[in-house]
């Protein structure tokens, strides 16, 4: 009782309080310390501000503080059952123990829907709806509608096998393509947000107990969609039934000293228009998509320093528009489908200007670099490129029938062929 307490007590007082605080968040505050508030609030199983083992008292902690403007929400160390997301408020540090602090993801439940979901219709029926409840996270989608068309949301109330949600449908979920609805979130999610930091967090995706794959559009273990000037540091995700970190339509996102890994989907996932995107020195191990994907209109970006090996998709890929991007000092190693794929683009829509220097692509499957689309203006230099005698990385640089222009410079090379070059027009 003293911990629901603990938690509604919190909760009533965020919502009471005034939002925004009057100055904080402000770019242009009365000074310093208006537009950097001090709240700061501890989050644990026992002896903290709020005393809790599950996303409703992380939940109360980040609200409360969100509402003041800004701060630290501190997660001890512990295992905390999450039903829904732990949902981000612009200006709130989120920080935990590391390893010592575990957001583990519930045992997913799923039912067909039994009415379409209609396109802005923030409800769902249901056929059977024993294991939903008011305040889980859900994922609704279809055969034909996932991607950006599923939704996720939290349930809010509930009637029969009727729940309503905090978010309507983006699409129309038919019954007739097996719209269904399931206990699928991101474990930590940002919408529409700006200066969040998430900081020493152990993300478990529960892998075993999910068994329904979801895509980075919607869903990760971690989650940001328009979460503008976010970072995610020294923060581990695994076995989540997904991607293991994934931002769309997220600018100057930083993503530094983390590690994805035996995750379902892709490990870093970059996407849908994030521009000036920093990933740096994470590592992306064993996951069964690409270990490093850069989706679409994903400009003036940097990979520096990231470990990708082993993966069951390639190791990089890049493509539609990404272009203006620099990749250096990775290491990538291993990976099952080839080392980095341009993907195969018309010209208007290939990744151009991309600068791919000083990194290290070794036994990958099949080539270590294969530049497929129709891209302009790709520097290729100082890299080591290599089969160790595996016999499996047998092409070093690949360049396709439509590549363009393209800068090979001082690059260490061992392999049985060392360049492909497929061009038309050389």
């Amino acid at each position: 009782m003293k911990r629901v307490n603990a938690w509604l007590s919190a909760t009533l007082l965020a919502l009471t309080l005034p939002s925004p605080a009057d100055q904080a968040g402000r770019r242009y505050a009365e000074n310093a310390l208006h537009a950097q508030p001090a709240i700061h609030i501890r989050v644990a199983p026992s002896n903290a501000d709020i005393t809790g083992s599950d996303n409703r008292a992380l939940q109360a902690a980040v609200d409360y503080v969100g509402n003041l403007g800004g701060g630290v929400v501190e997660i001890g160390p512990g295992n905390y059952m999450m039903r829904d997301s732990l949902h981000l408020r612009s200006r709130v540090t989120v920080r935990g123990a590391g390893e010592e602090t575990v957001l583990r993801k519930a045992k997913e439940f799923r039912s067909p829907l039994v009415a379409d979901g209609d396109f802005g219709e923030a409800a769902i029926t249901v056929k059977d709806p024993s294991g939903f409840a008011i305040g889980q996270g859900v994922y609704v989608a279809s055969k034909k509608q996932r991607n950006f068309h599923g939704v996720c949301g939290t349930i809010l109330n509930q009637k029969a096998n009727y729940f309503t949600l905090t978010r309507a449908m983006n699409a129309d979920i038919m019954v007739s393509d097996e719209g269904f609805a399931a206990t699928v979130f991101p474990v930590i999610s940002g919408y529409e947000l700006e200066d969040a930091r998430v900081e020493s967090l152990t993300i478990d995706g529960n892998r075993s107990e999910n068994p329904t794959k979801v895509d980075g559009c919607r869903t990760a273990g971690i989650f940001l969609y328009r979460g503008d000037h976010t970072t995610i540091a020294n923060c581990t995700v695994r076995d989540y039934n997904g991607d293991g970190i994934s931002f769309q339509q997220s600018n100057d996102v930083l993503v530094e000293n983390c590690v994805v890994e035996r995750c379902a989907g892709f490990g870093l996932h970059p996407g849908s228009g994030s521009q000036r995107p920093t990933v740096v020195n994470c590592r992306a191990v064993g996951n069964d998509g690409d270990g490093f994907f850069f989706c679409w209109r994903v400009r003036g970006g940097t990979a520096e320093g990231n470990w990708l090996e082993g993966n069951g998709g390639y190791g990089m890929s890049i493509g539609h528009k990404d272009s203006d991007n620099f990749v250096r000092k990775n290491t990538i190693v291993g990976n099952k489908r080839g080392g980095v794929y341009w993907r195969s683009e018309t010209k208007p829509m290939a990744a151009h200007r991309i600068t791919f220097e000083d990194n290290i692509v070794r036994d990958n499957e099949a080539w270590g670099l294969f530049v497929d689309g129709a891209t302009e203006g790709t520097v290729i230099r100082n890299n080591v490129i290599e089969d160790t005698g595996k016999g499996v990385q047998k092409t070093a640089i690949r360049l396709g029938k439509r590549a363009g222009e393209a800068t090979l410079e001082n690059n260490a090379i061992k392999a049985e062929t060392a360049l492909m070059d497929e061009r038309e027009s050389k």
